[in-house]
């Protein structure tokens, strides 16, 4: 009979490639990961995997076994699903990884909304880019992920992750709220020649802003780079930069920028993704249930209108 405990060791190395890694994440010895291994493949009686550099790559059996035991976890997800449900009372741990605007923006209300009607429920947050929560997400790091997805700038589609879609925001070009005069700047285009502040390069945020600006004309002189939205926020307000900015950043606060429309009025949705075999979870399904009523709280407040409009 193969090892479940070993056999999702085996998976956790197929998803971070290297013993440290899984040492790391299992809370283990590389040495204690690698007498684990060994041993698996002794019940197996096959060579589970084969060094590729500094990694460990599966060799064929090994992925027949990794397929297995993310079955088995599915299996045992499902059954503390329905566990869960047989009780009268909600709760269990829910950890959520978040991205910065969302976690300003939703998890405040969502968090207020699960403590009044679901007090036995603790939410833990995390925030990550949204790229890498979905795949924390699949790889079970996560139980839930609020994440982004900018026009024709798709997320990957992971197997057995389930979307759902919260809200969407409009996206401007944000300008300093000051004298029309000093910032004479009305379209994208004419803001060719000023200096920008955007999110670190390989981010979808990055790759989208860089598209749009090379679409009206010209490459953007990016003086400023930072994910933090607040800063670049600071940076704009204060007449150092122009930049980008979603309107779901202004939830809470004053507008302090100038917005202007974009061409073709693009929109950033918003969702939530979690894994399948745990849709039944109680806890779960009723922070998914928060964040649409903290969503929908969003959407019918509106934001303020633009400092000096």
């Amino acid at each position: 009979m193969l090892d479940v405990r070993r056999l999702i060791l085996l998976r956790e190395l197929s998803i971070r490639g290297t013993i440290a890694a899984v040492a790391e994440a299992m809370l283990l010895s590389p040495s204690a990961v690698s007498q684990q291994l060994s041993q698996l493949e002794k019940e197996a009686g096959a060579q589970l995997t084969r060094k590729a550099g500094r990694r460990l790559r599966l060799t064929p059996q090994g992925e027949l076994l990794v397929a297995s035991a993310g079955e088995v976890l599915d299996t045992l997800e499902r059954a503390e699903a329905a566990l869960r449900t047989s009780h009268t009372t909600v709760r269990g741990t829910v950890r959520v990884a978040v991205f910065q605007s969302a976690a300003l923006a939703l998890m405040p209300t969502a968090l207020a909304m699960m403590t009044r009607q679901h007090p036995d429920v603790r939410v833990e947050m995390v925030q990550r880019e949204p790229e890498q929560a979905l795949h924390e997400t699949w790889a079970r790091d996560f139980d839930l992920v609020i994440a982004e997805q900018y026009p024709a700038h798709s997320t990957p589609w992971l197997p057995g992750l389930h979307r759902r879609e919260l809200t969407t925001d409009a996206i401007h070009l944000a300008l300093p709220a000051t004298d029309a005069a000093l910032w004479p700047v009305g379209t994208l285009a004419e803001a060719g020649r000023l200096p920008w502040v955007m999110e670190p390069r390989g981010t979808a945020s990055r790759h989208f802003a860089e598209q749009l600006c090379r679409s009206a004309g010209f490459e953007p002189d990016v003086r400023f780079e930072t994910a933090d939205l607040q800063a670049q926020i600071r940076l704009i307000e204060s007449g150092n930069a122009v930049g980008l900015m979603p309107d779901l950043v202004w939830t809470g606060r004053s507008n302090t920028c100038r917005l202007e429309p974009l061409p073709g009025d693009p929109r950033r949705t918003i969702f939530t993704a979690q894994r399948e075999a745990g849709l039944e979870a109680p806890a779960l399904r009723a922070f998914r249930e928060m964040l649409a009523g903290a969503a929908e709280l969003q959407a019918h407040s509106g934001r303020e209108d633009p400092a000096g409009a």
